[in-house]
């Protein structure tokens, strides 16, 4: 369960936030992740969009119903998924922007890509919003999908 801080919001604490979710990406806890988030925390990744047999699913939504699942979805196609983060930007207001390098190795399937044991890293854009209680509000991220998916070798254009 999330737990509201009552230490005041400052461009340090959101951005001790931010890095705090990034520790724990990278420590593969997407529950530690989630808890950083308020309840209904919105989530945005533009470029996600995953073909499925009976629906199409896209990275627009909320944490907890879209975020978390897109999450653990990627950590289990991609077992030693990383991150790097290069640079950090807040202010007062809880705007934090993270240029993320985000990489891995493909052991599973994950979207209309076949596992070939390929590896990417990618730079990624986050804008995240913390909240005045210290809670991760909206994640929005911004990456080049088809410089993943040419990493993996997967060249198809639809």
């Amino acid at each position: 369960m999330t737990q509201v801080s009552t230490l005041p919001r400052t461009a340090e604490s959101a951005a001790g936030v931010v890095t705090e979710f990034f520790d724990r990406y990278r420590a593969h806890d997407v529950e530690g992740m989630t808890e950083l988030c308020a309840m209904n925390a919105a989530f945005s990744y533009p470029p996600v969009e995953l073909w499925g047999k009976q629906r199409v699913l896209r990275g627009d939504g909320k944490v907890r119903t879209i975020g978390k699942p897109l999450w653990t979805g990627l950590i289990a196609s991609f077992p030693n998924l990383s991150n790097t983060v290069r640079t950090l930007a807040s202010n007062d207001d809880g705007d934090v922007v993270a240029e993320v390098d985000v990489e891995g190795t493909q052991q599973l399937a994950w979207g209309l890509v076949a596992p070939a044991g390929q590896h990417y890293r990618e730079p990624h854009l986050f804008i995240f919003h913390v909240g005045p209680d210290l809670l991760i509000d909206s994640i929005t991220a911004y990456w080049n999908d088809a410089g993943i998916s040419q990493q993996l070798g997967h060249t198809e254009v639809d």
